[in-house]
């Protein structure tokens, strides 16, 4: 029994033993696991610069005349006279609506207008035959004064058939529809045989005209007063560039203008507009495009983006910090200059920071650090 007792006992401190040699083993096999190789990594010396900031804009294109086009009276649609994407010039014919109705109201028009001259040509010549009774005394100057009330009732009779007339004339030339302006067709939704009214949503179509073309987006109320500062001592900060819709450059310059005298309170934001000649008419009456503002910035800190690292909108960096190891920097952007970042804050002029390697660097890694020209030499 005592026997028994001392063998297990033995068991037990061996078995203490192999554990603790275990937990020794894991703990060598762990700090060597996080004790990092030292990577080779190219740094970049911040320094001041001369840069061209610049930033870009959303915009919503419209044409220099942009019309509806709808219908004054109410009828059927008779016919269709262009086809949608059609340029038309001033004046040319698109619609016509059913003129029959408004024809028999110009005709009874004209028949109201000829008995009116009739009532009037009578009672002119029973002005005319009394005359001469009053100054005779053979009637009295009453039935003179009632005759010439007749008379004067009778012209404004005929005044009023006139402008009946008028009107009708008028109705009719309503169901030829004309275009107010040169420019392209939009859509056609109606077909012939529809009954249009003026009190239509939707237009007959839209007519554009695009061999200028405004281009309207805004600024926050921040850079609108910095646009403000900067134009009073820089005038081609007015001149804009544009980004079309399939990221090409727009090969025409824009000038700005004020589109709003207020910043909208709902957003917080100042609308402008970017004037643009359109000679090709390549830019259309309801397109997208991004307007493109540029300034001149002296003695502005740089960074290269292949250098900046982005996690949930916000940017870092790593610069190299003690002991040749990285640190990791937040910074803020205010635009873009060509490839590099233009910085607002995070760095100092002398600093250096990674340019490659950017995926596999992490908080306190040891690196390798190698030279890169700095931001300034790559301007140049």
């Amino acid at each position: 029994m005592v026997k028994r007792f001392l063998f297990e006992r033995k068991e037990i401190k061996m078995t203490l033993v192999a554990v603790m040699v275990l937990l020794v083993s894991c703990g060598d096999n762990q700090q060597a696991q996080y004790e990092q190789p030292a990577t080779d990594v190219d740094f970049i010396e911040i320094q001041p610069a001369t840069v061209y900031l610049e930033k870009k804009y959303p915009g919503a294109i419209e044409g220099l005349v942009n019309v509806d086009i709808k219908s004054q009276v109410v009828g059927y649609l008779e016919s269709i006279y262009v086809k949608e994407g059609e340029y038309v010039q001033q004046g040319q014919s698109l619609f016509r609506i059913k003129d029959d109705v408004y024809h028999e109201q110009v005709q009874n028009s004209q028949a109201t207008l000829k008995a009116a001259l009739a009532a009037e040509e009578t009672a002119r010549i029973e002005v005319e035959k009394i005359k001469p009774l009053v100054a005779g005394k053979v009637v009295t100057e009453l039935q003179l004064q009632s005759a010439e009330a007749s008379y004067a009732s009778a012209k404004a009779q005929v005044a009023q058939a006139q402008a009946s007339l008028a009107s009708s004339k008028i109705n009719a030339g309503f169901t030829l529809i004309k275009a107010p302006v040169s420019g392209y067709i939009g859509r056609i939704p109606n077909r012939i045989g529809n009954l249009i009214t003026p009190s239509d949503v939707i237009p007959l179509t839209t007519l554009s005209e695009i061999n200028q073309v405004y281009v309207y987006f805004s600024l926050s109320e921040a850079d609108y007063i910095s646009f403000m500062k900067d134009s009073k001592v820089n005038e081609g900060i007015n001149t804009v560039e544009l980004v079309m819709a399939d990221g090409s450059a727009y090969n025409h310059t824009g000038k700005l203008e004020a589109a709003s005298g207020n910043i909208d309170r709902t957003t917080g934001s100042m609308a402008l507009k970017a004037v643009f000649a359109n000679p090709d008419r390549i830019l259309r009456s309801g397109g997208s495009a991004k307007i493109i503002l540029k300034k001149t910035l002296d003695s502005a800190l740089t960074v290269p983006m292949a250098s900046v690292r982005d996690i949930q909108d916000k940017y870092f960096v790593f610069a190299l910090a003690d002991s040749n190891k990285v640190a990791m920097k937040p910074i803020e952007i205010a635009g873009n200059s060509g490839n590099n970042y233009v910085l607002k804050s995070g760095l100092k002029v002398g600093e250096k920071i990674a340019l490659n390697r950017i995926d596999v660097l992490n908080e306190g890694m040891p690196v390798i650090p190698g030279t890169a020209k700095s931001t300034t030499e790559k301007e140049k």
